[in-house]
């Protein structure tokens, strides 16, 4: 009896050092992340409050944390096991990590962060336990701005097609219009189609709403692809409309469609662009999956 209860303490101890040593463990992991990345992350967040393309970034890691924990189950019941495969995507990480700060390039110290934490979970969970967080890292991937080259060369050909477009469906209703570049000309007006209008800042926001809807809705990895790629064209043709109706507006109100109208259809053409990619999703799920 006194023997079976020495042993049991001993086990409580043991047990209560081990759980001890892990927090200890994953606080100074956690300490070293905080020293490493607390600028990288709060120049991130800047761009996420400040630049009108990457504001999804804000609900980006509220949402991913979220998708985890309600996986959180399925994750646990998995054994963790140590794998020091894990070990070589950690130094990639931190590679790009130095590479990142010594050439001034911010996406690859931004997405180091990301691909960190995957190959801290890989490492000391196991890849059972990393395949059942495979999409929440994904989320956590997208809320890295594109680089500044990447995001510049899809600008320029995405505003001489949404201007020629909007064009063509301005002279197709009737309306005296020509293009000249970037600028629609009408009868009483110019209409410029900025940076803002081009429709990447729609289409880097649909595609995450495309990627969550494809998560929850959808089952198979096909349909969910599908769904994927068809917010890119979905984006693009929403911001045509929207452009469009600006030309059109304008030909009529100019005040107005540069008012009230130019403010609220970005909005609008969100709330389409989430409402179309919610019935493609029930439609993939329901004669695909």
């Amino acid at each position: 009896m006194g023997t079976s209860l020495l042993s049991a303490i001993k086990t409580k101890r043991v047990s209560t050092s081990f759980g001890a040593l892990a927090w200890m463990k994953a606080a100074a992991i956690a300490g070293l992340l905080v020293a490493l990345y607390h600028g990288v992350l709060a120049e991130m967040a800047v761009d996420w409050w400040t630049e009108p393309a990457w504001s999804q970034g804000l609900l980006i890691p509220p949402l991913a944390g979220y998708v985890a924990w309600l996986r959180r189950r399925e994750t646990l019941e998995i054994a963790p096991q140590e794998d020091l495969r894990g070990v070589w995507l950690t130094a990639a990480g931190c590679l790009l990590f130095l590479l990142g700060n010594l050439g001034a390039e911010f996406f690859l110290s931004r997405m180091s962060f990301v691909i960190l934490l995957v190959a801290l979970v890989w490492t000391f969970w196991g890849i059972g336990r990393l395949r059942t967080l495979a999409f929440p890292f994904l989320l956590l991937a997208t809320m890295v701005p594109l680089p500044t080259i990447v995001y510049n060369a899809l600008t320029a050909p995405l505003q001489l097609f949404a201007t020629s477009s909007a064009t063509s469906i301005a002279q197709g209703l009737g309306i005296t219009v020509f293009q000249d570049g970037n600028i629609i000309n009408l009868a009483h007006t110019s209409l410029g189609v900025e940076e803002a209008c081009s429709g990447l800042n729609s289409l880097s926001a649909l595609a995450v709403a495309a990627i969550l809807l494809a998560y929850l809705i959808c089952f198979r990895l096909r349909t969910r692809m599908l769904l994927i790629l068809l917010s890119v064209p979905l984006a693009i043709s929403i911001n045509v409309l929207r452009v469009a109706g600006t030309a059109l507006i304008a030909d009529y109100r100019e005040e107005f469609a540069m008012g009230f109208y130019h403010l609220f259809s970005g909005w609008l053409v969100f709330i389409m662009g989430f409402g179309l990619l919610y019935g493609a999703a029930l439609a993939l799920h329901r004669f695909a999956d």
